[in-house]
């Protein structure tokens, strides 16, 4: 059974706030794919954000891509990113200082980022990246 837009967006809502309201003792796999959770600072209001996001490990570093469900508007953390590169990330219960780099296409190292997102999130990026013309940037999280 395949859920409506809003279901899966209701679904993702509630899993970030059991992630949130545990500590990380929950939340930390959706899916049994691994998600950890991103807090940026809201570039309009200063307020930090928190996103719930499926990711990748790179040697130590965390691998989310901003697909934003495949839409042509990036999502807001990434734009919150550009102005402030500073993020915490939350992997189960450890909490931890980071900083964000997009790679965008022109990047070498973007088709091997690419790859290992998509895999993390079982093939969904790349499903993703067909419904926009917008070149879907991988974030880089690099502990601090």
């Amino acid at each position: 059974m395949k859920l409506s837009t809003q279901a899966f967006l209701t679904v993702l809502k509630i899993h970030q706030s059991v992630y949130e309201n545990s500590r990380g003792l929950i939340g930390h796999r959706i899916l049994l794919m691994p998600t950890l959770l991103l807090r940026t600072t809201g570039r309009k209001t200063g307020k930090i954000r928190t996103n719930a996001l499926v990711y990748a490990d790179d040697a130590g570093r965390y691998l989310v891509c901003a697909s934003n469900g495949g839409h042509d508007l990036p999502p807001a953390w990434l734009l919150n990113l550009a102005h402030h590169g500073h993020v915490e990330v939350q992997v189960g219960v450890r909490r931890f200082p980071a900083v964000a780099t997009a790679v965008r296409p022109d990047n070498p190292d973007y088709q091997r980022l690419f790859a290992l997102a998509n895999t993390a999130n079982r093939g969904q990026f790349a499903r993703y990246q067909q419904k926009t013309t917008r070149q879907l940037p991988v974030v880089v999280l690099t502990p601090t």
